[in-house]
């Protein structure tokens, strides 16, 4: 019995870190990093403020949790696209489109996960998974190769630079400004417009023989 009523409170627990996260996240994506704070979490989350330190030592950790936590299911998101049937320039193409439009719908969040400066913990998360895309680019740039699809030499330097380039080049139109232009209905770029020039970029940096 007692290692029954041991698993219970374990499940519980985890069930409501897993419910302070969910509610930080959709802070984050509201408002950025920059706006989470313990306090408002915990009436965001029906909590009081010590049950969020029993999760979380701080707001740092906090939101290095809360920062994997959306990137894991972005990253996991493009796995599928890029491990998905058809030719590797195609999946390439897909995963991109598919990506912008992610991040052009979800801009707050996108912009808190690409750029805001955050604190130390995030920012070491940031690389980590940037890394992780890496991988997950030269694994298909390697693909590429293979089906006639790419010509790519240094495949690992190449996939850390398509890497870079695409996260550089959302900055500018996820940024704050930005999607105060488009509020205000002044000039901005478009996600067609956007989507395009990291395609032909990324198809041009890696020797793609289509290139639209």
């Amino acid at each position: 019995m007692a290692y029954r009523t041991t698993a219970q409170r374990i499940e519980r627990d985890q069930a409501l870190r897993e419910h302070i996260l969910d509610c930080a996240l959709q802070q984050v994506a509201d408002n950025g990093f920059s706006n989470l704070t313990m306090s408002g979490l915990a009436r965001a989350a029906g909590v009081a403020t010590g049950s969020l330190y029993r999760h979380f030592p701080g707001k740092g950790a906090l939101a290095a949790d809360v920062f994997v936590k959306a990137t894991r299911i972005e990253l996991e998101t493009l796995k599928r696209e890029f491990q998905g049937p058809g030719r590797a320039v195609d999946r390439l193409k897909s995963g991109l489109t598919q990506f912008a439009a992610r991040a052009w719908h979800s801009r707050q969040l996108a912009y808190a996960l690409i750029a805001e400066p955050a604190e130390e913990e995030v920012e070491t998360q940031r690389l980590y998974y940037r890394q992780a895309y890496a991988t997950l680019y030269s694994a298909l740039l390697v693909e590429g190769n293979a089906d006639g699809s790419f010509a790519v030499e240094n495949i690992p330097l190449t996939a850390a630079c398509v890497v870079g380039a695409i996260a550089e080049s959302l900055v500018g139109p996820l940024s704050p400004q930005a999607r105060a232009d488009r509020e205000s209905g002044l000039p901005s770029e478009t996600l067609e417009a956007v989507t395009l020039a990291i395609i032909r970029f990324c198809l041009r940096a890696i020797n793609a023989k289509e290139v639209p």
